[in-house]
């Protein structure tokens, strides 16, 4: 082609890109919520985990601490920030330890005679009336007397505050100047977020709302505020992940162009090479826009990863131009290896699909519409606007030397059978376990901000992340009054501290029954007013004083039982909604535990209970919930192994040539299976992937090395390909191998000791290799 078509097939290629570009960057919604990258429960209790991890009340709580002033002004800065966030449209509930006269409406108190338990225990005669007032006068000489001389006329029993004390955590830290306190001196409150826990961007824009409340308080400036819980670790993995992997991945793409310059002493080759990429990027995102309409983060991060065995395609082009022949020639000769390296891979990718991840979906699809696309870009695009004049790879200087070493090598037959058999041993003798089912073991954050989270935890009585008390029943109501009879029980189990609280749905809102019985305990207005009278003899109080109380009484009589959907009103409503979850037709109590000391006596006593409840451990859930997802994704992974070898037997026309380019293939997975079992490393998820990137990339140097054109130069242009791909690969996934993430470590780990094993074993395994 002349140069001006050159020029001119650039400018649309390139005007296609923008235009592609513009349009995915239109309609392309990204989400961040971490549970579409996990696996579809198959089991109650792995239902019950999904939902306590992104939508339960544990996951959703944030835990404040202030510290860095007196006590007082920390005190005062903890009312304030309380009474901001209760403001926040981002926050559903926060506590403080502080009296929150707004847990109940004007309209539902009334009911708090219903919802308070005095009524079981205590009449509510001349005698209860007279004690508590007299308690009243000596409340009214105390510094509580403001907070209390406003409550007194409607509530002289101080059945609220009763309320917000049993509403109160089960297992609170001590009060200073009104307001909880952890033993270091910091001012403590926990903020329960209307977003859910695993929703990176959600958790992000209320934690950044609760800052900036913060530091718009009065006094704010020297005082600190730290964070901590799920909703935290969320936003601090996925920024700790992004920062590190954009770090990682500017230095990794200016390390790849100065290598591409320096093997083809050309500065457009960068630009060119990275069209077919680009052209690939861009259209397994028109895919995934198409098909999934929005996208995970996620999906982004591994997709762009894994497209990175497109680069390999390119330079292929690049390294196998010989002189006195046309790009469009050499690349006809090189596409039937091409085109088997492109569909290989895609196949391997396949698996991901299989997998039933809507993540995983996601980064198939993209994956594989970006190979097709970046693999056709190069086989009819990129050699029509590749430079005229160009260097032969052939011709490199020192490589005839090393190839002739190379081909030196001793290649003794019986080598991969003892490589085969050292793989078994070390893979079946490695000391630990073979695979990593504990998702905490991959979590990205140091060990001092999970060390201070457990603290803060302990100080403000936080409910365990790892248990829950699940109780069934027909009906919420049936839960509710499950709840009320399993109370004592579970009492008694923290008289003996097999855990140090249980938190029950009915401490919120009784059955209906008990809302029946203790209705049926109120005097009617007579016998009240009469009682009242009795009790206020000789005591100073304005006479009528207390007429809105005994109108609520009388109302309290004949108003119908509070159902959860009207407790739905209150501030704490969204918080029983959490704990009463409607599954398959019955409903279900979510009980919170907190310092749970001995689980075993917690499961013999569910188990007495007659199914009316049961521990559920979430750690063991989730483990048996990736268990079964593995096994999953390994039979997909096992069927495209089945299809790999028949594309590439019917590809090279022979079992002998497919056996050449899959035995080292296989060979080298295995062996990277022995380094990571020899040095104890669980295999995660995380590594699966990268074995099989690893896999496609060890595919096309095998498919390379096996192809004997007997002809020197064409030998020296293969391994010149060969050795930028291999020195490719290993600058970028060596670079993510020295991560401190776990799980860029794992790819990085896992992809750079593939691509090793694979090069050496192609090499020594190639046929040709052997005949000289």
């Amino acid at each position: 082609m002349s140069l001006r078509a050159r020029i001119v097939l650039l400018a649309l290629w390139l005007t296609a890109l923008v235009a592609l570009g513009a349009g995915v960057a239109t309609h392309l919604r990204v989400g961040s919520d971490l549970r579409s990258f996990m696996p579809p429960p198959a089991t109650p209790d792995q239902k019950l985990l999904m939902d306590a991890i992104g939508e339960g009340p544990g996951s959703r709580l944030l835990l404040i601490a202030l510290s860095g002033a007196p006590p007082e002004r920390l005190a005062a800065l903890s009312r304030g920030l309380a009474a901001a966030l209760r403001r926040d449209p981002h926050f559903e509930q926060v506590g403080n330890g502080a009296f929150d006269a707004g847990l109940l409406d004007g309209q539902l108190l009334p009911y708090r005679y219903l919802l308070s338990p005095t009524l079981d225990a205590q009449p509510l005669d001349a005698a209860y009336l007279r004690d508590q007032l007299e308690q009243r006068l000596d409340d009214l000489g105390s510094p509580a007397a403001a907070l209390l001389k406003p409550l007194l006329p409607r509530d002289p029993t101080l059945e609220t505050l009763k309320l917000a004390e049993r509403w109160a955590p089960a297992k609170s830290p001590q009060l200073r100047d009104g307001v909880w306190f952890s033993p270091q001196g910091e001012a403590l409150l926990v903020a329960q977020t209307r977003a859910p826990g695993f929703d990176p961007a959600a958790q992000g824009e209320a934690q950044t709302a609760l800052r900036r409340a913060f530091a718009a308080l009065p006094g704010a400036g020297g005082a600190r505020l730290a964070l901590s819980g799920p909703g935290y670790f969320t936003v601090e993995a996925s920024t700790r992940t992004r920062a590190e992997a954009d770090r990682i991945g500017l230095v990794s793409t200016l390390g790849f162009a100065l290598m591409l310059f320096a093997a083809y002493r050309s500065l457009a080759v960068p630009a060119l090479i990275a069209l077919p990429l680009a052209s690939g990027a861009l259209a397994g995102l028109a895919a995934l826009v198409l098909g999934f309409g929005a996208v995970h983060g996620i999906t982004l991060a591994f997709g762009f990863t894994l497209l990175g065995v497109a680069q390999e395609y390119p330079i292929r082009v690049l390294s196998h131009r010989r002189a006195g022949a046309t790009a469009l020639a050499s690349v006809r000769d090189l596409w039937p290896l091409l085109l088997t390296a492109i569909a290989s891979a895609c196949i391997a990718y396949l698996a991901f699909y299989a997998s039933g991840v809507n993540g995983l979906e996601q980064l198939a699809v993209f994956t594989i519409v970006g190979l097709l696309v970046a693999g056709f870009a190069t086989r009819y695009l990129l050699p029509r606007v590749l430079p005229a004049r160009f260097r032969d790879a052939a011709d490199t200087p020192g490589l005839d030397a090393l190839w002739r070493r190379l081909r030196a090598l001793p290649r003794p037959r019986w080598l991969p059978a003892l490589l085969a058999a050292a793989v078994a041993a070390a893979i079946a003798l490695a000391p630990g376990p073979f695979w990593q089912n504990d998702l905490a073991a991959l979590t990205p954050l140091p060990q001092p901000l999970l060390a201070r989270d457990a603290a803060l935890r302990a100080a403000l009585g936080a409910p365990d992340v790892r248990y829950l008390l699940v109780i069934e029943a027909a009906d919420a109501d049936g839960v509710l009054a499950a709840s009320e009879r399993l109370a004592p029980q579970l009492d008694a189990l923290v008289a003996r501290h097999a855990l140090d609280a249980v938190e029950l749905p009915s401490r919120y809102l009784p059955s209906v029954a008990t809302q029946r019985a203790r209705q049926a305990r109120l005097p009617d207005r007579a016998a009240l007013e009469t009682a009242l009278a009795e009790a206020q003899a000789e005591l100073p109080y304005k006479p009528g004083l207390f007429a809105p109380f005994v109108a609520d009484v009388e109302a309290a009589r004949t108003l119908p039982p509070l159902t959860p959907a009207r407790f739905a009103r209150t501030p704490l409503g969204a918080r029983l909604d959490a704990m009463l979850v409607p599954r398959g037709g019955g409903w279900l109590g979510l009980a919170t535990l907190t310092g749970v000391h001995d689980a075993e006596a917690l499961r013999a006593w569910a188990a007495t209970t007659g199914g009316a409840a049961r521990l559920l451990d979430l750690k063991a859930a989730s483990e048996s919930l990736v268990a079964a997802y593995r096994v999953r994704i390994l039979r997909a992974l096992a069927v495209a192994a089945a299809l790999l070898v028949l594309t590439v037997t019917l590809a090279l026309r022979g079992a002998r040539r497919a056996w050449h380019v899959l035995a080292p293939m296989t060979l080298a997975t295995f062996l990277v299976l022995a380094v990571l079992r020899a040095c104890a490393v669980p295999l995660s998820l995380f590594h699966l992937v990268a074995l099989i990137l690893a896999a496609g990339l060890g595919l096309h140097y095998a498919l390379f090395f096996e192809r004997d054109v007997g002809d020197a130069a064409e030998q020296r242009r293969t391994l010149h390909a060969t050795l930028v791909c291999v020195a490719s690969a290993v600058l970028v996934f060596g670079m993510l191998g020295w991560s401190s993430l776990p799980v860029l470590r794992a790819i990085g780990v896992t992809v750079a000791l593939g691509v090793g094993f694979h090069f050496c074993l192609s090499i020594l395994m190639a046929p040709h290799a052997r005949q000289d």
